[in-house]
């Protein structure tokens, strides 16, 4: 979770597939980073000038939250890399007592302690070259403001004190997890739109998905953490930070599973290259761009990653032929000769573990568009454009587009090749 509240950070498997250019920072992220950065000196400021409340306390809670950035790991696939971090900073914000003591931190206090601390934890990553995203630290800090404003205030006022110290306390720290972590996930989705124009809609309903992984694990932690440092001290904390380190950990094993897997499957898709059937790079050109058109027409998560094996392995069945077929444009071929190409490269890809939906749009790719799942559409679309436009030169891809445009009648959905020509448009823009 990239920040406190939720533990999702931007879905980083989608970032393979920008534009290898740098575009301007769009005014949105420009005022959100500029907000934080305020918050951030005003909180330190503040916090200086007026001296730590409970020094301890904020000492041992920096201390966690350093290490878990320290322990952060920066797996593409990830939305979050910090969970530990997260825990720890939610559980400061929600944090009333300790030992049975009242505590005497402010809303500033905790942005400064977890602001100091996160920067702190990320000097050895920055010092690698891995550091952590502007955009993760923006939402920590701004997350964990959220969450200290909705309790510190009314703890502060003796609000809080009516609910007693019972269930309906606790009840009541998971309902500011809950708004908090709902906050973190409008917060991602709106930068990640504001940097990359894809739909929004989308990217909230994946970023409320990730809730239900180690986002639930972090939530629930800082509610405990927060709970038993109330009752027992801060002898809490190593204790219930050692299941969620090794949950941690277990992640990023799954983590390292899913990047082998990806990069076997890469491989394979080499093999019609390597054999001359396809032009270098055409598999992983194909796959990218399909991406690409796949999370602009608003495809969730898990139909993205079909998407992208997919159109990787998409020409595997050209293996079947004798002889290759010039520069792999199997446009040239009939209609029997591609569906024959398409079903014997699904039938290797099922061989393959796997999953069967990426068999399925293997298969039918070479079917009428209005038969084909959307992923299949996609596919199709995007490789006759990447054919079509090499072999035109300078001119390409204006020209491939409208010979997809004047295909639309047939073989290619009119709004997956406009969702094509604006995911091109886009990508040169950011050039």
């Amino acid at each position: 979770m990239s920040s406190a509240a939720s533990g999702r950070c931007l879905p980083t498997g989608s970032a393979r597939f920008q534009s290898a250019g740098r575009a301007p920072k769009p005014l949105p992220l420009t005022l959100v980073h500029t907000l934080t950065l305020l918050l951030t000196l005003l909180s330190l400021t503040v916090t200086l000038w007026t001296g730590l409340s409970d020094r301890g306390t904020a000492l041992a809670f920096g201390i966690l939250i350093a290490l878990g950035e320290l322990t952060r790991w920066s797996g593409a696939e990830e939305r979050e890399t910090a969970p530990l971090g997260a825990a720890g900073a939610l559980s400061y914000a929600l944090l009333g007592e300790q030992a049975g003591q009242h505590t005497h931190h402010g809303v500033l206090q905790v942005v400064a302690v977890v602001a100091a601390a996160a920067l702190l934890g990320c000097v050895p990553h920055v010092a690698r070259g891995k550091g952590p995203t502007v955009d993760h630290l923006t939402r920590r800090v701004l997350t964990v403001a959220f969450a200290a404003v909705c309790f510190q205030p009314l703890y502060n006022h003796g609000r809080l004190l009516e609910w007693g110290g019972g269930p309906a306390y606790a009840l009541l720290l998971v309902a500011l997890l809950v708004l908090t972590a709902l906050c973190d996930a409008v917060l991602a989705a709106a930068m990640a739109h504001a940097r990359t124009r894809w739909p929004f809609g989308p990217l909230l309903r994946d970023e409320l998905r990730s809730m239900l992984g180690i986002g639930s694990a972090v939530c629930a932690t800082g509610a405990v953490m927060s709970l038993a440092v109330a009752v027992v001290g801060l002898w809490a904390l190593p204790v219930f930070s050692l299941p969620l380190l090794l949950t941690q950990l277990s992640f990023r094993r799954y983590a390292a599973v899913r990047v082998t897997y990806r990069q076997t499957i890469a491989s394979l898709a080499r093999a019609t290259e390597i054999a001359g059937y396809t032009p270098a790079g055409h598999a992983r050109r194909v796959a990218a761009l399909s991406r690409a058109v796949g999370r602009e027409l608003g495809l969730s998560e898990p139909d993205l990653t079909v998407l992208e094996y997919a159109a990787l392995m998409h020409d595997i069945g050209q293996l079947s032929l004798v002889d290759p077929v010039p520069a792999g444009a199997t446009s040239v071929l009939s209609a029997d000769e591609q569906r024959r190409i398409a079903l014997l490269g699904g039938a290797v890809v099922r061989q393959t573990g796997v999953d069967p939906e990426v068999a399925v749009v293997v298969e039918r790719q070479a079917d009428p568009y209005r038969e084909q799942p959307v992923t299949a559409r996609i596919v199709r679309a995007v490789n006759a454009y990447e054919e079509m436009a090499r072999e035109a030169g300078p001119g390409g891809p204006l020209t491939a587009l409208e010979k997809l445009r004047l295909g639309t009648a047939h073989d290619y959905q009119p709004e997956v090749v406009e969702s094509l020509a604006r995911v091109l448009l886009n990508q040169r823009g950011g050039t």
